[in-house]
């Protein structure tokens, strides 16, 4: 947490567990919910598992033992969250998705997009959005996702590879 050292975190979970809440809600829902996005590929799909991630971890506040950035232990939470989420739903994506744009303007098409994100497996799906959305190190995204550096380097290598052959056809 950018504002908050992790030892203040902790005390005022331990204090005011409902505004050690607000806090980690009001400095991650925004990178959250990308990730989310990106993860699910619907942008109702990612209010869901935002709120379901949320939920999840006020329930696992207490259990909170600083082991981990809180951010790192709220973005585990919210990989888990988004591909269970993604995993109910039984029709693929239509009508949510954002509008695509003209590939001649120079735009990537986001549907296109969207459509080659849902070939990856979720693993790759959550290197590629930790990386290319977040902006997290291949170090941080090794630490969140719980496997080695060289790990994420291989993932992400595949999943750059893959998308770059569908998005070129």
């Amino acid at each position: 947490m950018s504002a908050m050292a992790l030892d203040e975190f902790l005390a005022l979970a331990r204090d005011d567990e409902r505004a050690a809440l607000a806090e980690l809600f009001r400095a991650h829902h925004r990178p959250i919910l990308a990730l989310c996005r990106n993860l699910t590929g619907s942008a109702a799909e990612a209010e869901d598992a935002l709120q379901e991630t949320f939920v999840a971890a006020h329930a696992a506040l207490a259990s909170f033992r600083g082991d981990s950035q809180p951010s790192t232990w709220l973005h585990r939470i919210a990989i888990r969250t988004s591909l269970r989420v993604k995993s109910r739903r039984s029709r693929p994506e239509d009508s949510q998705s954002e509008p695509s744009h003209d590939p001649r303007d120079g735009h990537l098409d986001r549907d296109a997009l969207t459509r080659a994100m849902a070939t990856l497996s979720a693993e790759q799906r959550a290197v590629i959005a930790l990386f290319a959305v977040e902006g997290l190190t291949h170090a941080e995204i090794a630490r969140i996702l719980g496997v080695p550096e060289g790990t994420v380097w291989s993932r992400l290598h595949v999943a750059k590879r893959r998308l770059a052959e569908l998005l070129r056809d």
